[in-house]
């Protein structure tokens, strides 16, 4: 890549999977990428591949500050801004404890909200820039007991389109990654705290068969593997104009599709049926 198209780029969520990946694969191409996470020696071995590593905290405005400062002391610019911090945790409505709720939403919504606002006048001086949001079809969908995952990522999705809307006069573009079934550890460890959340409660039995079958899917070979996310943000940073979504991974067009046209009632019969939910 050419000095001239090489940017700089900010990704948060770069210690494991997709984020580690993707960091990786940007800096290989020509960038000068910034990884951004709260623990920096998993990050480690993104050096050799010259990467540079912040510790960040998106659940603290001052860390996410001092890393968007520091990348401006040492570059001058930020180029693109990718937010791919997040978690799931699932259990039902009335099992999920509210400080639960709300740090899924801190981690997920304002977190990535406060880092959008700390680079925008940046982006806005420069006269350009881009904003790359890992949403999910769960931001177009729901499943039975991940409500409060769901509210995070349908935020993800209202905000980016307005964003989107707010930051066109000003050049800046705004990306969502909608990643369907994934290959990654986010399942094994969403299907830990559903049982962990249920146990002892009427939602038990059907808790367990739900994790059991997101555990069992995101153990085999069904999944996309992570590397079409990663493909998916390379192609919405390298493109001259991105576009607004990029819906990617097993099932994600299908799923928002039948989520669209389907009655409620039979969407909700049909989400049962296939998580096993028997109450």
């Amino acid at each position: 890549m050419s000095k001239q198209n090489s940017k700089v780029i900010l990704i948060t969520g770069a210690s494991s999977g997709i984020g580690f990946e993707t960091a990786q694969t940007l800096a290989r191409q020509g960038h000068k990428v910034y990884a951004a996470a709260r623990r920096v020696e998993l990050m480690e071995p993104l050096k050799s591949d010259g990467v540079k590593v912040l510790r960040m905290d998106v659940t603290e405005q001052a860390s996410m500050a001092a890393g968007v400062q520091a990348v401006l002391e040492a570059e001058g610019r930020i180029d693109v801004l990718v937010n791919n911090a997040g978690y799931g945790y699932f259990g039902a409505v009335e099992n999920v404890t509210m400080e639960e709720a709300r740090r899924q939403v801190e981690v997920n919504v304002f977190g990535l909200a406060e880092l959008c606002k700390l680079v925008l006048p940046v982006m806005r001086k420069q006269g350009s820039g881009r904003i790359i949001n890992t949403s999910s079809i769960a931001g177009k969908t729901v499943l039975p007991f991940g409500a409060w995952y769901h509210v995070t990522k349908y935020s993800v999705e209202a905000l980016s389109d307005a964003l989107r809307m707010e930051m066109k006069p000003f050049g800046v573009d705004v990306v969502l990654i909608e990643p369907g079934g994934i290959k990654t550890d986010w399942g094994i460890i969403a299907a830990r705290h559903l049982a962990e959340s249920s146990k002892g409660t009427a939602y038990e039995a059907d808790a367990l068969r739900e994790a059991e079958l997101m555990h069992k899917g995101y153990s085999g070979n069904y999944l996309s593997a992570p590397r079409v996310v990663t493909r998916a943000i390379s192609q919405a940073v390298n493109s001259r104009r991105p576009r607004p979504r990029y819906r990617i991974g097993r099932g994600a067009c299908s799923m928002v599709f039948l989520h669209t046209v389907l009655p409620a009632r039979w969407w909700d019969g049909m989400m049962r049926r296939f998580m096993l939910i028997k109450i």
